[in-house]
């Protein structure tokens, strides 16, 4: 039972591949280079119209997309693993709840920062686009940090994906991330024996 995930370092392909790894799922990754325009190639846009990274063909040859619905699948695909916390508990609630947080504020205000041409038709209108979305990013995570007490985690005293998908994020935040709480996630996230690795080879660790 093997897995593809398809995508680049740096991307939000990352979360994916975290939790493949720390699922011990067998899986192959191939990279798509969309600075050269590779999400363009016929054999891509027919597993993704979207021709965005990242993309996971399951074991039975179906592709999904949009990173956090994949970390969920996998989430309940590997239970005995804890990528989160049980269904049904008060702790998976919010579980769920923050990862449709920060897919709805957090990844799509970093899509309105760094492709802000996706959301104007007009070039005058980029720089308010991207001003517009640093503000929201800014505002989201003032909410999460919040959320992180108690802590130290999301959902309580485990790391789950939805830590490690927090952590990514802050890595593409436009304003240096200051939270103690915040860098607390990112730290034992960055220190995860598995995930580590991957953390420096995307390019998070600098």
């Amino acid at each position: 039972m093997t897995y593809t995930l398809y995508s680049h370092d740096g991307s939000g392909g990352f979360a994916v591949e975290a939790a493949l790894v720390k699922a011990g799922a067998a899986h192959t990754v191939i990279t798509v280079d969309t600075a050269k325009g590779e999400q363009n190639r016929p054999d891509f846009v027919a597993i993704n119209p979207m021709r965005q990274v990242p993309v996971l063909l399951l074991p039975d040859g179906a592709a999904m997309t949009e990173s956090a619905a994949i970390l969920l699948h996998l989430a309940h695909a590997f239970p005995d693993k804890r990528l989160a916390p049980p269904p049904a508990t008060p702790a998976h609630a919010q579980f769920l709840r923050w990862m449709f947080f920060m897919a709805a504020n957090l990844y799509e205000g970093d899509l309105r920062y760094f492709y802000p041409e996706r959301y104007t038709s007009d070039p005058a209108g980029i720089p308010g686009v991207k001003t517009a979305g640093a503000a929201h990013m800014k505002k989201s995570f003032a909410v999460i940090e919040e959320a992180l007490s108690p802590g130290p985690f999301l959902c309580g005293p485990a790391l789950t994906l939805a830590d490690v998908y927090l952590a990514m994020l802050t890595a593409w935040s436009p304003e240096p991330i200051t939270s103690r709480r915040l860098l607390a996630v990112i730290a034992a996230v960055a220190a995860d024996p598995l995930i580590g690795p991957l953390w420096l080879r995307h390019g998070f660790g600098k």
